[in-house]
């Protein structure tokens, strides 16, 4: 995390947000590269991932443009969009991961390669590393 940001925590957990977002975009193109031979239900479930994902990392760069020219005085209101918007992240990094597990442990391209099941553990530990930050930023608001 940027922790220049100091107490400016709606700019310091959306640019988290905005970064994982489009790392777990990448990951699902990653995801598809690495296994070939991926089945093809995995494959249209990762792209479908990467448009969700692309479009979330989106949404978050537009709060991170509102809340920058905003200059960190948010409206009460606009304070609640950000929390809301950095607990859908949270849940979706958690389904994602959970997909993650499921490519893992459910395929066949994956189950004989181990490369693959090496970066998926690293693409779930990253999504995971998200998480923590997120419900730790949430979890101090409440």
């Amino acid at each position: 995390m940027q922790f220049y940001y100091g107490s400016q925590m709606p700019l310091r957990v959306l640019d988290e947000a905005e970064f994982w977002k489009e790392q777990e975009a990448e990951h699902t193109v990653v995801m598809r590269e690495l296994m070939s031979n991926l089945e093809q239900e995995y494959v249209d479930a990762l792209k479908q991932w990467e448009e969700v994902l692309n479009t979330t990392h989106q949404h978050v760069r537009r709060y991170v443009e509102s809340v920058t020219r905003s200059n960190n005085q948010l409206s009460p209101q606009l304070y609640q969009q950000v929390l809301e918007l950095v607990s859908f992240c949270l849940q979706e990094s958690v389904a994602f991961t959970q997909f993650c597990r499921k490519v893992k442990t459910e395929s066949k391209a994956a189950a004989g390669n181990q490369t693959a099941k090496v970066v998926i553990d690293h693409i779930i530990d990253e999504s995971e590393y998200f998480i923590g930050i997120a419900q730790t930023i949430l979890y101090e608001q409440n």
